[in-house]
């Protein structure tokens, strides 16, 4: 007997490569894949500007930075949006100015698909083997209240479908959302706020991410990494002694060996 659904995953038409130089940009779920990757010594950007929540803040992000990655990796957390009154822009930060300043705005789905097409294009101009992975945040937004959270990620999900049946070759679509919500469907996995997924429940996704997006190459760096990684992480009684010091020396050597097997 099966005690939970299993979300089905899609096989993309391309694969992770180990070391992959990738640009996380989103909602903190973004920053939290971001920084497994990086844990995992990828040569990631995550974030550089700060936490995005909708599409039109990616797009600011992409416009800004210059990075041209082969993949791009985008966690959409709200279509909710605020406007300065003054200009009507869209602001990515209201920087703790009053209220009374902004308008809230709620993003219709061919609005985030018009945003979102234009971050795929931008960074497409940079690099033509782009490769977009399109999330949904699976974090709810109680000052909404859930309905309305429902509804911002039924619209972004409606969105995210539009964009990969547009620019079928590049965009796929990773159900983090989904597993969240079907497969972790306990509050076990989650943060004391209820909200936030746990770390145990960031582990999983980012297995089920690797089972179906890593070659079989990258699954290989890993076990290579996995030792490196933990010996670069011991903390010992006396980090001043000559033998711990060798053993930091061989252990940096080794990294950089191994970083130069598997860097393109």
């Amino acid at each position: 007997m099966d005690f939970r659904t299993i979300v089905t995953i899609e096989k993309p038409s391309f694969n992770i490569l180990p070391r992959e130089r990738m640009l996380f940009v989103g909602s903190c779920f973004a920053d939290r894949i971001g920084r497994r990757f990086q844990q995992e010594n990828f040569p990631v950007v995550v974030n550089p500007y700060g936490v995005m929540y909708n599409p039109a803040s990616i797009l600011h992000t992409v416009e800004r930075t210059e990075e041209a990655p082969r993949v791009a990796f985008l966690t959409l957390g709200t279509n909710h949006v605020y406007r300065l009154r003054e200009t009507g822009e869209i602001v990515d930060n209201c920087q703790k100015k009053p209220q009374r300043l902004f308008i809230e705005e709620c993003l219709s789905i061919d609005s985030c698909v018009e945003y979102l097409a234009k971050v795929v294009q931008t960074l497409q101009q940079r690099r033509n083997d782009l490769r977009v992975i399109l999330t949904v945040s699976p974090i709810r937004y109680a000052k909404y209240g859930f309905h309305g959270s429902q509804l911002s990620k039924a619209t972004l999900l409606l969105a995210t479908e539009k964009l990969a049946q547009i620019f079928p070759e590049i965009v796929s679509y990773f159900p983090a959302y989904e597993i969240v919500c079907d497969e972790l469907r306990d509050y076990r996995y989650y943060n004391a706020d209820m909200i936030h997924p746990s770390d145990q429940a960031v582990e999983y996704i980012w297995e089920r991410l690797a089972e179906h997006y890593f070659a079989d190459a990258t699954h290989q760096y890993l076990r290579e990494w996995k030792p490196v990684k933990e010996a670069l992480a011991h903390r010992p009684f006396n980090p001043d002694s000559p033998e711990y010091k060798q053993f930091i020396k061989l252990t940096q050597k080794k990294a950089k060996e191994i970083e130069k097997r598997y860097s393109g």
